[in-house]
């Protein structure tokens, strides 16, 4: 019997003798019933690709699901925070204005690539170089996905609500200089 044959059987035996404590323990840890469970199989899984055995076994398995289920927790909790962050960030603001309000609506409304790389460009300042760094796609992608998602916006905004000459010449201008700043880019 080879080294990974005989891992195979020692896991199989602690999976036999530990699972529902180690799964005990999860719950402890504050998981679900079947985030424990997942958990458990991922230690497991981990236990199998070990290229040494571990001296105590016993602890190893405890220690390893401490840590995933703390590493599960923390990741459970960031992305509902994430989850929170953006559904906030759609609602409105008691001092905005209708213009704004449609604003938000249509970019709400935009493919996710689109709107990521507007909210990154206007608000986080961002080139188009370093956007394209960011998400993994050449600044040429990034600069279309801004220029096909301002142009969609452009498209659909018809302001809620008469605009003093004031705003209107503001709202043109700056979408004007938006539009112009992403067909300025060389190559596009």
């Amino acid at each position: 019997m080879d080294c990974d044959d005989q891992n195979k059987v020692a896991s199989a035996a602690l999976y036999q003798a530990l699972a529902a404590k180690l799964l005990l323990y999860g719950r402890a840890l504050g998981l679900s019933h079947a985030e424990a469970e997942d958990v458990l199989h991922e230690v497991f899984t981990g236990l199998l690709r070990v290229s040494q055995w571990p001296t105590q076994p016993e602890n190893y398995l405890v220690r390893a699901v401490r840590n995933r289920a703390l590493n599960h927790r923390r990741s459970f909790l960031r992305r509902l925070t994430r989850e929170f962050e953006s559904r906030c960030w759609f609602e409105r603001e008691p001092d905005e204005g209708p213009s704004e309000r449609a604003a938000m609506r249509l970019l709400e409304g935009l493919p996710a690539e689109q709107r990521e790389v507007i909210v990154l460009k206007i608000w986080h300042e961002r080139t188009f170089e370093e956007i394209g760094e960011l998400l993994g796609v050449s600044p040429n992608t990034a600069a279309g996905r801004y220029r096909y998602g301002l142009q969609k916006l452009r498209a659909c905004f018809v302001p809620a609500g008469p605009l003093d000459s004031y705003e209107l010449d503001r709202s043109l201008d700056e979408a004007s200089r938006l539009l112009d700043s992403a067909s300025a880019l060389p190559g596009t």
